[in-house]
């Protein structure tokens, strides 16, 4: 287990599918995974997809289009698909009949709103590869003006398709907050208004639909759950944030605004239950049974590690969270109680230097230290315990 740090930008994303692959969990045998979001999707965007709406469309495509078309080259069979795909549209926007039948087909009405969408993405899925690629590329751009001038070479005069290629981009883009000042200076003001009517409002829609795409990573629960992708999808999630939040001035209650504060309450809300778990996790790791024979709990040792992890992250990225009161409690309160604890183990290892359980527990509490505190501290109780065992 290490300490969550920076990775690159697609580390909390998931990972593009193989384009082989033509199972309903991988829509459209991955072509257009970089514009596809997991859910939950509160907030729709037009750059991105919910892979629930997007496995809908694909399995309509499959049962009811395209069952005479060999699509196990799907990319080569692309333009027939999207032929049937366009007339089944036109088909069901001329009548109302049709148009019922294409929503029960498709499930849902959000199915049949993503249909542009991802028509658009199949019709673009070459140049979706290239954005990437722009992506990765403008974490390497150094000069300001030349990150300004590739970022204004975007079709910002196709909004639809401007849409899809920010989005393909941000996925890949390590530092958004470069990327903001960069439009800010091509707009010529930091107002979301100004910024919107310089053909910019893509890429707060991508920033906005990226750090939404960070909810469904903050779902797992249990000692087992992967703390490292939690807190790498915290940091992405603060990062994304704090690019628009820092730099552009939102209107009271304009659309944008509101994506914000609520995304900030639902992040916030996925990560309370586990901060309210950290001290107690530490109690319960750190000190011996009160009954029975002393036996080591180890899910309860790995939950409070991961808990202490969890707990440095958000306070790394508390600016963009609405967890301060409760932070600050957990905070003041897992420091006074890891040292009560390393200080009573420590004393038992004095009493008795052969006990390996007490050493064990000491050893965890070691390492939580050097979370909670720093290596410095955590190196002063190395000593201290190599001490208390050299007197046994």
């Amino acid at each position: 287990m290490s300490q969550a740090t920076n990775h690159p930008a697609d580390a909390a994303e998931p990972r593009q599918a193989a384009r082989g692959d033509a199972s309903p969990s991988q829509p459209f045998a991955g072509l257009i995974d970089a514009v596809i979001v997991d859910d939950p999707v509160v907030f729709p965007f037009p750059g991105s997809v919910a892979r629930s709406q997007a496995a809908a469309v694909w399995i309509w495509v499959n049962r009811d289009l395209c069952g005479d078309i060999d699509i196990g080259d799907l990319d080569a069979a692309m333009p027939q698909v999207l032929a049937r795909m366009r007339d089944a549209v036109a088909g069901a926007d001329a009548d109302f009949d049709s148009g019922r039948r294409l929503r029960a087909a498709l499930g849902n009405d959000e199915a049949r709103a993503a249909l542009p969408v991802i028509m658009g993405a199949l019709r673009n899925r070459a140049v979706l590869d290239k954005a990437q690629a722009f992506g990765r590329a403008v974490n390497t751009i150094a000069d300001e003006t030349a990150l300004s001038t590739a970022i204004h070479s975007m079709p910002l005069q196709d909004p639809p398709l401007a849409a899809l290629l920010f989005h393909a981009a941000m996925g890949q883009i390590t530092n958004p907050t470069r990327v903001v000042g960069a439009i800010i200076r091509l707009s010529g003001n930091s107002n979301e208004g100004t910024v919107a009517r310089a053909g910019f409002g893509p890429v707060i829609d991508a920033i906005l639909a990226h750090a939404q795409n960070q909810l469904h990573l903050l779902q797992p629960t249990g000692p087992f759950s992967d703390i490292d992708l939690m807190c790498r999808a915290l940091d992405r999630f603060h990062r994304l944030i704090r690019a628009l939040t820092g730099n552009i001035e939102f209107a009271r209650g304009s659309r944008w605004s509101m994506v914000l504060s609520t995304l900030t309450k639902q992040i916030s809300d996925r990560v309370e239950p586990r901060l309210k778990d950290v001290v107690p996790d530490i109690n319960q790791a750190l000190r011996k049974p009160r009954e029975g024979a002393d036996r080591l709990d180890n899910d309860r040792l790995l939950a409070a590690l991961n808990g202490i992890y969890l707990l440095s992250t958000i306070r790394d990225c508390r600016d963009s969270l609405a967890l301060n009161a409760l932070f600050d409690q957990a905070w003041s309160q897992s420091g006074q109680t890891l040292e009560m604890h390393l200080q009573r183990n420590l004393e038992l290892l004095r009493q008795n230097p052969a006990d390996a359980i007490v050493g064990m527990r000491m050893e965890a509490g070691i390492k939580m230290a050097e979370i909670r505190f720093n290596p410095e501290y955590a190196e002063t109780l190395r000593r201290a315990r190599a001490a208390a065992e050299r007197r046994g």
